[in-house]
């Protein structure tokens, strides 16, 4: 790479200021990493050095290769609000599956169960015995009561949400509709992201907040954005019901769904 020892060394403690595209893309051949991948690295070192970026799917960045669930899966805490679907740590199989079938309707059945397999399969970095995430949720009373596939796999999912709030590493409060607009304004779905510290009491990588919508996703790093994202969830929290109160609220729809059978 031609580089002198001092180069190599900023990169692999990580004080270098920026990250070359062109090196990222010699690397990769070097290394001998797939097209597809190193198309996906070189894209994000294009961005890297750039404060809350977009990754438009499809240009810089290839479409199937997602940012989020690298940083999901390495996330110590996830403090996410969902106003209208149940987050995907917390799906079912068949939940997840009918979702998928709504979004990529020309997929085979294969191709389906695969995508919802892969949710569950996330799921890991909360239900693994080794330290496992944090997750701290607040739920709409919307996305409990919209029904996704029929009203048996609403109950199931509803029951298994109960059951998750159980686990010492996970805090899911619903937001019901007598809540209001705790903020005075309506906020789409997010997710903050934290690393956890070093022995130093450091972070050990910049907290994000993830945002998505239709055109692609969105990761903000300044301070300012995350503390107001931390202070949104707090408000949120505040008109929430109390954990025990949620789960009983799960329960309690779910024996509704049931009686729709």
């Amino acid at each position: 790479m031609q580089w002198s020892e001092s180069t190599l060394q900023r990169l692999e403690t990580g004080n270098a200021e920026k990250i070359r595209w062109r090196d990222v893309r010699e690397l990769c051949q070097l290394y001998d990493v797939s097209r597809e991948m190193t198309a996906a690295l070189v894209g994000l070192a294009q961005q890297a050095h750039v404060k809350s970026w977009w990754h438009e799917f499809g240009e810089l960045i290839p479409e199937n290769f997602s940012v989020y669930v690298g940083l999901e899966s390495s996330a110590r805490t996830l403090t996410a609000y969902q106003p209208d679907l149940v987050p995907g740590l917390l799906q079912t199989v068949d939940y997840a599956r009918i979702l998928a079938s709504i979004a990529s309707p020309t997929d085979s059945a294969a191709e389906l169960a695969g995508r919802a397999q892969i949710k569950v399969r996330r799921q890991s970095i909360v239900t693994r015995s080794r330290t496992p995430a944090t997750l701290e949720v607040v739920v709409h009373e919307a996305a409990i009561r919209r029904v996704v596939g029929n009203p048996q796999v609403m109950a199931a999912q509803l029951r298994h949400m109960a059951d998750a709030s159980t686990m010492p590493n996970v805090t899911i409060r619903v937001l019901p509709f007598a809540a209001g607009t705790p903020l005075g304004a309506s906020i789409s779905p997010f997710v903050i992201l934290a690393f956890g510290e070093s022995s130093n009491g450091k972070p050990v990588e910049p907290t994000v907040v993830y945002l998505e919508n239709l055109l692609g996703d969105l990761y903000l790093e300044k301070p300012v954005a995350v503390d107001r994202y931390y202070h949104a969830h707090q408000a949120l929290q505040a008109k929430a019901l109390n954990e025990v109160a949620t789960r009983e609220a799960f329960r309690k729809i779910a024996r509704e769904y049931e009686n729709e059978r």
